[in-house]
């Protein structure tokens, strides 16, 4: 239903409800976006004001880039890129790298020209990074000597980031540049750059989607403009503040927020190369940091070594962690508060479809509704819908969660499948529900729903049970497949070390908590539960394992 068939009368203040349409609403401020059609989301962000002097931070080299030079080196990279590469509006512009600093100022060069920035994830395949560079076309690519090989077939242009690793580089690549002579070479003064629009496309984030493999997010610059938006309206309550960056940049998670919201808000942001605890602790102590963003699983891990990180490392400065990327359980949440009592833990909602947007904790006090993900972002609406009927639902009911809002991609590349409503709802794919005061909680995925004799068991019911067993560090849990049943619960679980906990325990522990429809009935252990760098549990590998050894 159209925002014309809103009425503020009709809209619950409690929850954000409106009854006119079944339609949930933002209880944040509202979003101010700005009016210029003719804005790209590069000079929306150097438009800020703030107090802010660096940056980013090297944390394994110590180098540090002030404001005033990253946007002095993105003006000169674009410059290069326009006239000495030829990228032009339209053109994709691919980024194959591990965490540097370097990466926010290729971003963000790349969209001010109106080119479209996509990034692959250095640990895939050289396959895997093939057939998205099929998919996508990119007429360049940011890379480094150790990973060009694996485009090297694609016979694409390469710009590596040092002069010395065009000697590193292998033979047959085409390296037209390299970016510390980018940075320093004066802007040409040449012609002025096509005019961009805020409805052209930003960004191609490739995804798994709502269902099935890989595909490309079309995700404009009015929709990233709408995602740093919803951080100015809303700022961090300490705003000269030091992040800790461990989450992989190329992940939508890392790009939304330290090559674009914290750049906008003046905080300094440290950037590690790769996740390692202990040097994500000695960059805390060093740089005296004050929040971190994080996975769950790292969360997890910070909870179990909690008596070490505290004997080495003075953490006295930080004082929230944000966590996103799957939802937290009460006992993870109370378990961190307690072997962390000056730290506050937010979490939040949001895919890579909708830029951001989604849901957040914001306070302390929203922080102890435990099991929710927070309340709406400001400027988004949402919608509970029965995935069987299409029925639109209201208050504490379990749907598929639909999204609303300026953030929201344009859908995916190539239309391959259509998530996004003719009225702009986007299928999340999630099953939530809405509580009396606007929470959000996340029950389970849709398409991960166990149907155990017509019943529908949540995996993520279970996990969260499995989680609270002292014997056990991580769980997942996935169909197995019974010709009786069709499906049911097997858990895969990660035990603490010298533990001799067994299958029979693990199911006798469940079995006295749920229905019978919901027990385990079969348990394998494993090392560690596989994630994706946002630390969403694989559970299609874990399937394909356990049907292997049928």
């Amino acid at each position: 239903m159209a925002n014309s068939q809103r009425s503020s009368s009709l809209i619950d203040p409690r929850n954000g409800f409106c009854t006119l349409n079944s339609t949930f609403y933002s209880k944040r401020k509202p979003l101010a976006l700005p009016s210029n059609e003719s804005l790209d989301i590069t000079t929306f962000i150097s438009s800020q004001t703030h107090r802010g002097k660096t940056a980013f931070i090297d944390a394994a080299t110590d180098h540090r880039i002030s404001f005033s030079d990253l946007w002095r080196a993105v003006d000169h990279v674009a410059d290069c890129l326009l006239h000495d590469v030829g990228i032009r509006r339209g053109d994709v512009v691919l980024v194959l790298s591990p965490n540097t600093i370097s990466i926010p100022i290729v971003c963000l060069s790349v969209m001010s020209l109106g080119a479209v920035l996509t990034t692959a994830n250095p640990l895939n395949t050289a396959s895997e990074i093939l057939r998205q560079i099929a998919d996508s076309n990119p007429k360049l690519a940011f890379t480094t000597p150790e990973l060009a090989p694996k485009i090297a077939s694609s016979g694409i242009s390469i710009v590596l980031e040092r002069v010395e690793d065009t000697l590193r580089a292998p033979r047959g690549l085409k390296v037209v540049g390299n970016l510390t002579e980018m940075m320093k070479k004066e802007p040409s003064g040449q012609a002025v750059r096509n005019q961009v629009h805020k409805d052209d496309t930003a960004m191609l984030l490739y995804s798994s989607g709502t269902t099935g493999r890989s595909k490309g997010v079309n995700s404009s610059h009015g929709n990233l403009i709408a995602h740093v938006a919803r951080y100015i309206a809303e700022p961090f309550e300490q705003p000269q503040q030091t992040f800790i960056c461990t989450v992989p940049l190329f992940h939508t998670f890392g790009l939304l927020n330290f090559v674009l919201a914290t750049l906008a808000l003046g905080t300094t942001v440290v950037i590690l190369p790769r996740f390692d605890l202990g040097e994500m602790m000695a960059a805390v102590e060093k740089y005296r940091a004050t929040t971190l963003i994080l996975v769950p699983p790292v969360l997890v891990t910070m909870i179990n070594k909690a008596d070490q990180i505290m004997k080495k490392y003075d953490v006295s400065f930080l004082r929230t962690v944000r966590c996103g990327g799957a939802p937290l359980s009460k006992e993870v949440t109370q378990g961190f508060m307690k072997k962390y009592p000056t730290v506050d833990v937010y979490q939040g909602y949001a895919l890579t479809e909708s830029n951001g947007a989604g849901a957040s904790v914001e306070s302390v006090e929203e922080s102890r509704r435990y099991g929710a993900v927070g309340l709406l972002s400001c400027g988004v609406e949402a919608r509970i819908v029965d995935p069987n009927t299409g029925q639109v639902m209201g208050l504490n009911l379990t749907g598929e969660l639909w999204l609303k809002g300026p953030s929201i991609a344009k859908g995916y590349f190539r239309n391959e499948e259509e998530i996004i409503t003719s009225e702009g709802w986007l299928k999340t794919g999630d099953l939530c529900y809405i509580d009396n005061d606007g929470f959000l909680f996340i029950v389970d995925r849709l398409k991960e729903l166990i149907k155990y004799k017509g019943y529908q068991v949540p995996p993520a019911e279970l996990e969260a049970l499995l989680l609270n067993h002292p014997d056990i560090l991580d769980a997942a849990v996935i169909p197995f497949p019974d010709k009786e049943a069709g499906q049911f619960p097997m858990a895969y679980v990660a035990r603490k070390p010298e533990s001799n906990l067994c299958e029979k325990k693990v199911i006798d522990f469940i079995s006295k908590q749920v229905a019978p429809y919901k027990k385990i009935r079969k348990v394998a252990f494993i090392d560690s539960i596989p994630k994706t760098p946002s630390g969403k549990t694989l559970r299609k590998d874990l399937i394909k394992f356990a049907i292997s050894k049928i």
